[in-house]
């Protein structure tokens, strides 16, 4: 088995997000004032202190505003030198006076300016740290870095090999709770490093040619459940998440939420061969005097302290290794293919219930499995159309960088809906004698194995009550590396009446987005097909269906996203259908009906590919 391994990145950041405006008291702006400076360089001081004195190193990443200050960049040679830290170069920490009298903006996230002005900004940055240090930065990162930016970087700044590159689920769930004014929206990527291809940033690379030349890391190590249930913004491995999510005892002080979930990471070597991954990564803003949120400085300190000291008792017992974020590159290099998934089966452990949901994610697909809904499908992101999807002024995309989803329960309503309509999801329905259950209802848990190069998920069974007749089924789910499909799989395990038919509906209900929002689903081609027939319905908002008799595929092409989405089976006696949506129900469903008697098993396969 590998270490855990963990990388403890700090930045000097000079002007933290939010600190002017609590460092000056109402004073009029001034991003130059001595004491905000001042206590940004103490906290990053501290921070550095903190990791060191438990053994920990950690990665520099030399903000623009850093790179002005003489202190800031001693400090940065001297724990190179001392404690092997990697001075890295961030692309956040932008705003400083110079900045803006350079750039007349006050513009701070670099994916979304122009692509003009990213290159320009890229190389005064990066120029400047080569002016100060006599050599460029192996690393790098912003809170999201696109394709376009990644790419230039890289053909510019060959040594570049690691990057802070997006934050995990960032979209509307943390917009909305920082009051409609926080505009980095970037759902869909990884939860943990990836190499990102060099079409689109949250798309990992299936291969050497689609490889951006670098290993991405998240900004943040995040709940896998509760922060796609909620704001991920209360739910991380950065310990001020957790004091803003008020996960800990007010009288004592204590937070074991915030060790539960690093050591839930540690677990997640089970599900990927030996290897597990957690990131610190922390500005200053979140440690100053006057307190944030609302723990006071003293708080805030004692809970960084805490952090740093559990990472640091882990590396004494053997169970960690402290790497850079240039070192961590190149042993991820080593020990991960192209085409080898990242899987985490998460359990609650914040809330008490016994939810669990399965995360998947290679070049292909993004998928989540949810146990509380039978382990349905509730989130789908088709990498495998590596949508190029420019971002920043200029674009058609000025603020949005999200990978576009197919479902995802939390925008599109999942299986609790309103009174009318369709929200997505992908599942099954179990008919019998005119009464219907869907498997969404049945709550259940999943044990994780891998047999070769497939990942497995079997679900515990579910017992299934029509008026006369209890059926016994089980769902395994199956993700075979490479593949770009899931095949899932039903079996009827047993029936009260051994000599009973019901029939099981496949289906999946779906559509196409970034937020809440209904996106033109116009002119979308549905298709059902055998080797004889085919029927097809090109979207119109009509409320119609079509049925084939035998159908090997049904299937949407959706061009906007340039992805395919089909469903498949080699069960002969099946009617494969497709359906529109409507206006008020904006969604397209696929789906299989077929008949199943006791014993009988039942498989299907998801497929995922790029339109032409």
């Amino acid at each position: 088995m590998d270490k855990f391994i963990v990388n403890i990145i700090h930045r000097p950041e000079m002007v933290p997000e939010y600190s002017e405006k609590v460092t000056g008291h109402g004073k009029e702006e001034d991003i130059s004032r001595e004491a905000l400076l001042t206590e940004s360089l103490d906290i990053f001081k501290l921070q550095q202190e903190t990791a060191h004195k438990n053994g920990l190193k950690t990665t520099i990443q030399m903000t623009y505003a850093s790179l002005f200050n003489d202190e800031a960049v001693e400090l940065a040679k001297e724990h190179h030198e001392k404690y092997g830290d990697e001075i890295a170069l961030s692309l956040l920490g932008l705003p400083c006076q110079e900045f803006r009298d350079k750039y007349k903006t006050k513009d701070f996230c670099i994916w979304m300016f122009s692509m003009e002005d990213k290159k320009e900004i890229v190389n005064d940055v990066f120029g400047k740290f080569y002016e100060r240090f006599g050599f460029y930065p192996e690393s790098t990162g912003s809170y999201y870095m696109d394709a376009e930016l990644t790419n230039y970087i890289k053909e510019k700044y060959p040594m570049v090999k690691c990057a802070v590159a997006t934050c995990w689920e960032e979209g509307p769930k943390a917009y909305h709770t920082c009051n409609n004014s926080w505009y980095t929206l970037f759902d869909g990527g990884p939860w943990n490093p990836w190499i990102p291809s060099k079409q689109n940033t949250h798309a990992p690379a299936a291969n050497e040619a689609e490889d951006s030349g670098i290993v991405a890391i998240p900004h943040l190590s995040r709940d896998l459940l509760a922060c796609y249930d909620g704001n991920g913004s209360n739910f991380g491995t950065h310990p001020q998440n957790v004091l803003r999510g008020m996960i800990y005892d007010s009288e004592t002080w204590e937070y074991p939420y915030l060790y539960n979930l690093i050591d839930q990471y540690r677990a997640l070597e089970k599900y990927n061969n030996g290897y597990a991954y957690n990131m610190m990564f922390v500005g200053p803003g979140w440690m100053n005097k006057m307190g944030r949120w609302e723990a006071p400085y003293e708080l805030l300190k004692k809970s960084y302290e805490d952090g740093m000291a559990y990472y640091g008792q882990l590396k004494k017992e053997g169970k960690l290794t402290d790497m850079t974020m240039a070192e961590f590159a190149d042993y991820y290099r080593e020990k991960k293919s192209y085409t080898e998934p990242e899987c985490a089966l998460w359990k609650d452990i914040l809330y008490g219930s016994d939810k669990q949901l399965f995360w998947y994610a290679d070049p292909f697909m993004r998928a989540c499995v949810n146990m509380d809904q039978g382990g349905a499908i509730v989130d789908l992101r088709p990498y495998a159309a590596k949508l190029k999807w420019e971002v920043g002024i200029g674009t058609p995309h000025v603020q949005d960088a999200s990978y576009p989803f197919l479902i995802q329960e939390k925008y599109r309503a999942g299986y609790f809906t309103h009174y009318a309509g369709e929200g997505t999801v992908r599942s099954a329905k179990l008919t019998y004698n005119g009464e219907e259950v869907d498997l969404c209802l049945c709550r259940t848990k999943a044990k994780f194995s891998q047999e070769g190069n497939t990942r497995i998920l079997t679900l515990d069974p579910v017992d299934i009550e029509f008026y006369k007749l209890t059926v016994k089924l089980q769902t395994k789910i199956y993700f075979e590396e490479g593949s770009s499909n899931i095949k899932i799989e039903r079996t009827i395990l047993e029936m009260s009446d051994p000599n009973a038919v019901v029939e099981l509906n496949e289906y999946m209900v779906a559509c196409y987005g970034t937020t809440e929002y209904p996106e033109d689903m116009t002119g979308i081609s549905l298709v059902a097909k055998n080797d004889a027939d085919s029927k097809e319905i090109v979207y119109a908002y009509k409320c119609r269906e079509e049925a084939l008799a035998g159908a090997t595929e049904v299937s949407a092409t959706i061009n906007a996203i340039e992805t395919k989405v089909s469903m498949t089976t080699d069960k002969a006696d099946v009617s494969g259908y497709v359906r529109e949506g409507y206006a008020f129900s904006p969604m397209f469903t696929l789906g299989y009906t077929t008949t199943l008697k006791d014993k009988e098993v039942f498989a299907s396969w998801l497929n995922l590919e790029k339109a032409n």
